[in-house]
């Protein structure tokens, strides 16, 4: 299997009053067709990590290649683009716009690719029924329940066929019925021609992935699986 994402020595500082180590010198690869779990304490870089792979961010030092490319910052549109593309992202807050319904909030995402409104209203309600929602699309996220909305951000997360999907603690926020439908939704994503990694505190979860990495003080401590 092919390497989707590689890091080598990225680094990453925040500058406030202090200078603030997120990562240090992070060496990681990541394979197509895996899913992979990033573990550790609050403060330990999972959420770092997930935002550099994401192209939100960017290191401070160090190199990012994904699908054979070093990541150039200075293309922000192009990095944009991919993302939109090739990434999806599901995000422990859901990050759901209130003043727009379930249908709207997924269609949006692939209005930003494509710019047709009857297709992407047609892939959004199909993608919201597949995940057990096409009475709620024309809910309202104050309307849904927590485990409702994290299946919206599902599908906002996958409506374009992403060849990548990131989950920041995807079920920090959801009692256990409801996370394990979340984790079970997650884990039914995955195919050979897709990478899923997901941060975690949960390590009933972390433990179903394919490899598991675990992190203390922005570095890497212990890869138990094979990368």
């Amino acid at each position: 299997m092919n390497d989707v994402i590689s890091l080598k020595k990225v680094s990453k500082y925040f500058f406030k009053k202090n200078k603030i180590r997120a990562l240090s010198n992070i060496n990681v690869s990541f394979k197509i067709g895996k899913i992979y779990s990033i573990v550790g304490p609050s403060g330990s870089g999972k959420s770092t990590l997930l935002n550099l792979i994401s192209l939100i961010d960017k290191p401070t030092s160090g190199l990012i290649k994904i699908e054979n490319k070093i990541i150039n910052y200075d293309k922000q549109d192009a990095n944009d683009l991919y993302r939109s593309a090739s990434i999806g992202i599901i995000y422990q807050n859901y990050n759901l716009l209130n003043d727009f319904t379930a249908l709207e909030n997924v269609s949006l995402a692939e209005l930003a690719l494509n710019n047709n409104p009857k297709t992407a209203d047609l892939n959004a309600k199909k993608v919201l029924s597949n995940l057990g929602l096409s009475k709620r699309i024309n809910h309202f996220p104050t309307e849904l329940s927590g485990g409702e909305n994290q299946r919206v951000a599902i599908a906002r997360a996958i409506i374009n066929k992403p060849k990548i999907i990131l989950a920041d603690e995807p079920t920090g926020n959801l009692d256990l019925k409801n996370a394990n439908s979340v984790f079970k939704t997650l884990f039914n994503l995955r195919n050979k021609n897709r990478l899923i990694i997901f941060a975690t505190h949960n390590r009933e979860f972390a433990e179903m992935s394919d490899c598991k990495i675990e992190m203390i003080d922005g570095n890497i401590s212990n890869i138990n699986g094979k990368l």
